[in-house]
């Protein structure tokens, strides 16, 4: 039925894993799996009465009832099938039964008329990889990349040059795996208006900066890299009231550093276990199931701020004491700074203005007596339980 209403492709793993026992008893992610199939405990995995041959039968007898089906059809091979919605029909439906009986699903039977062209697949999608910009980019990078020699060099980039460093930063880790370069190994800087996914993956060893703006999914699976994004020189507006990159930046980092001067979209920091980000405003849903790293917000946030936040911390600067408000502290607590807080405000800020030349940055350390009093730590209560417990036994 699938192939007939245009599927190329189609999974049975369902069924497979049926045939292997599974009772689907909807456990898969608690690890309490009763007959074995997803669970990596050793007694439960014990129970596992599974085959490999009783697979090996499952799509036997499939392909055989298939060709019997496909026979009765009239189709030599699957390719025939491809879009041949016209072979189905609609079963009867008795009438008593009420919730099906004004079902029409002739507009997903529907056939177009032949017009000539192929239903199904018979080219590969040019994606334009050979002309990316990141050619250039592994060019200018391979004396740092063969010899560790660093380097400089600068881009001029559109909308249309998406994961700007990521083909790099794969160059980089089949040289040197990882461990990466040195920091600052490789430094680009960028003028313009970034793709989607800049700097995403990108490797130790390599730093990005970009004077312009940044869309969607900046620094996304960051991986020890070093971003730094900032408005151009000539802008007429104040970066720390403006956009200036878009949703779901720092998705799923697990390493690196990320500088923005301005605000991000949403969902900033989703998913981050190990990068370091100053940004001076998040949309909603910021740190959103965030599991390590810090994040420093010098600005306002959006609602549901550090929904699922099991691990890492971020602080943010609350001049308006509407934060509480905004933060979902199902799973945090909102404390006051600790010396150490302090400290690694005070060097995460210096590191900042230095470079982004945030006006903000330098304001709250120009008055930081006054203005640390702002600053509210977002713990997560596991994590702060996690270390609890930690000092304790050094005490003992």
């Amino acid at each position: 039925v699938a192939a007939m209403l245009g599927a190329e492709v189609w999974g049975v793993a369902t069924g497979a894993l049926v045939v292997e026992g599974c009772i689907m008893m909807r456990k898969c992610h608690l690890n309490t799996c009763p007959v074995g199939v997803a669970t990596q405990d050793p007694d439960l995995r014990k129970l596992f009465t599974g085959d490999a041959d009783h697979v090996v039968n499952l799509f036997h007898f499939l392909a055989e009832e298939l060709r019997e089906i496909m026979a009765e059809l009239g189709f030599r091979t699957i390719q025939e099938m491809i879009g041949q919605s016209q072979v189905l029909q609609m079963r009867e439906i008795a009438d008593a039964d009420w919730k099906l009986k004004y079902i029409n699903l002739a507009p997903i039977l529907y056939k177009e008329p032949d017009n000539g062209l192929p239903l199904y697949q018979t080219a590969f999608q040019d994606h334009g990889l050979d002309n990316v910009l990141d050619h250039q980019l592994i060019e200018k990078a391979q004396p740092a990349i063969l010899n560790n020699e660093p380097v400089f060099a600068i881009f001029n980039v559109k909308n249309t040059d998406r994961a700007i460093g990521t083909m790099l930063s794969n160059e980089i880790s089949k040289v040197h795996k990882s461990a990466g370069l040195a920091p600052d190994t490789i430094n680009f800087k960028c003028f313009g208006s970034a793709g989607q996914s800049f700097g995403a993956f990108a490797a130790k060893g390599l730093t990005l900066t970009l004077e312009g703006e940044g869309n969607d999914y900046v620094g996304k699976g960051l991986s020890g890299a070093k971003l730094i994004v900032y408005p151009f020189s000539n802008i007429n507006y104040v970066p720390e009231q403006n956009i200036i990159i878009g949703n779901v930046a720092l998705y799923g980092a697990t390493s690196g550093e990320l500088y923005i001067r301005g605000k991000a979209g949403e969902r900033f920091a989703v998913r981050n276990s190990g990068a370091t980000s100053v940004v001076e405003g998040v949309g909603d849903h910021g740190c959103e199931y965030m599991t390590g790293g810090e994040v420093l917000v010098i600005g306002d946030t959006g609602s549901n701020f550090a929904a699922g936040m099991s691990g890492g911390i971020a602080w943010i600067y609350d001049v308006s004491k509407t934060f509480a408000n905004k933060c979902n502290q199902e799973m945090v607590d909102l404390d006051a700074l600790q010396t150490e807080d302090e400290q690694r405000i005070i060097t995460l800020l210096k590191n900042h203005i230095r470079l982004t030349n945030s006006m903000v940055a330098e304001f709250i350390l120009s008055d930081w007596e006054n203005q640390s009093p702002h600053f509210v730590k977002v713990f997560p209560k596991e994590y702060k339980a996690v270390l609890l417990k930690r000092q304790q036994v050094k005490i003992n």
